[in-house]
């Protein structure tokens, strides 16, 4: 196979910036994340859990809604609510333009 044999629907590079950060919770549960901020998801945030591999694009609207960190990270209610501690004061608001 050649890369002629892909249809490519988007092909880009960006320079990001990329926060790696390791916490432990007050429920004692540990965290390593990698928070990528770029300019393609509209202002969310780009999080990685460096320990299962799972990742989301994320806003501070995404905090809100429930059972969002719990689906995307594959953890407990408890542990959801203290990583949307931590991620309130990283991510930012989203900004969307047309």
């Amino acid at each position: 196979m050649q890369l002629k044999d892909f249809d490519f629907l988007s092909d880009s590079t960006e320079t990001t910036s990329t926060r790696f950060v390791t916490f432990i919770t007050p429920g004692l549960r540990r965290f390593d994340l990698a928070v990528m901020t770029t300019n393609r998801f509209y202002g969310k945030k780009l999080v990685v859990d460096m320990q299962s591999g799972r990742s989301g694009v994320l806003g501070a609207d995404d905090l809100e809604e429930e059972g969002t960190l719990e689906s995307v990270f594959k953890i407990g209610e408890e542990e959801a609510a203290e990583l949307a501690q931590f991620l309130t004061l990283v991510l930012g608001d989203a900004h969307f333009t047309d």
